[in-house]
């Protein structure tokens, strides 16, 4: 059974098609990746799995259950709303946007936990989150503006975990990074994954970072899905224009911009 399976996904707003007919499965354990330009409908997908954005058709199942299940009465649809928010967790771009500036970085994880396992041994919890993202309790005082990017990033990404969710989805994680604040962060998610039966979720732009941390790709345009497979398969040899256009589209050796223009106008 795949923690992450979508249906026939589709988010229309006004004449505008930003998801059409999106399926895709991540695997307990895996990692898929989405790429695509800006506008190629990558992030709203993102936003319908994570529950920001409500789907105009189509599915989302996590460990084979619909995201769309309700209960009924207020109390039970609480416990079902924070057991949704338990199944998928988001990790931004910008983790100072996520994070209060008031609040340290102890603080905003044991909000965290207080809100779902509030008979939990929060103390010990808080000190395992910052072991496993490569923090260590002394940073367990300092607040957002204290912290590197990189470090912010480890705080957003432990707060995600703290609710032990099924799958990861990550916009666009590293893109505000240096390079070498990137490669850690991926080592990291890395360890993470190794160790646990989480499945990831990439949105991205960055072909490196996809092909670095996922094991399956999917390449969106205009809302539709153009091209799937395995990511070595899909990024070696390119069946489809577009993703041989975005490939050429990465500064290398010769690299001409004019003709990636006109590839880009006939396209």
């Amino acid at each position: 059974m795949p923690v992450l399976e979508v249906r026939g996904l589709r988010r229309v707003f006004g004449a505008v098609r930003a998801v059409d007919d999106v399926s895709f499965a991540v695997p307990e354990g895996g990692s898929l990746g989405i790429v695509g330009e800006s506008g190629s409908g990558k992030t709203t997908t993102a936003r319908v799995i994570v529950g920001l954005e409500r789907a105009d058709a189509g599915e989302v199942h996590v460990r084979g259950r619909s995201r769309a299940d309700r209960a009924r009465g207020r109390e039970r649809g609480r416990q079902r709303r924070l057991a949704r928010a338990r199944e998928v967790q988001m990790v931004f771009q910008d983790p100072y946007l996520s994070l209060d500036p008031r609040t340290s970085v102890e603080a905003v994880l044991r909000e965290t936990l207080r809100l779902h396992f509030p008979r939990a041994d929060h103390t010990r919890r808080v000190r395992e989150l910052l072991d496993q993202v490569g923090l260590g309790t002394r940073a367990a005082d300092a607040l957002p503006r204290q912290l590197s990017g990189g470090q912010r990033q480890r705080v957003a990404i432990a707060r995600a975990l703290a609710v032990e969710p099924a799958v990861l989805v990550l916009d666009e994680a590293v893109a505000a990074l240096d390079v070498s604040v990137q490669a850690q962060i991926l080592n990291l998610l890395a360890d993470i994954r190794e160790r646990t039966p989480i499945g990831y979720l990439f949105i991205t732009h960055d072909l490196g970072v996809v092909r670095h941390v996922t094991d399956d790709v999917i390449v969106m345009r205009h809302g539709a899905v153009v091209e799937a497979g395995p990511t070595a398969a899909v990024l070696g040899a390119p069946t489809h224009p577009y993703t041989r256009l975005l490939l050429d589209s990465v500064p290398h050796p010769g690299w001409d911009p004019e003709r990636i223009s006109a590839a880009r106008r006939a396209l």
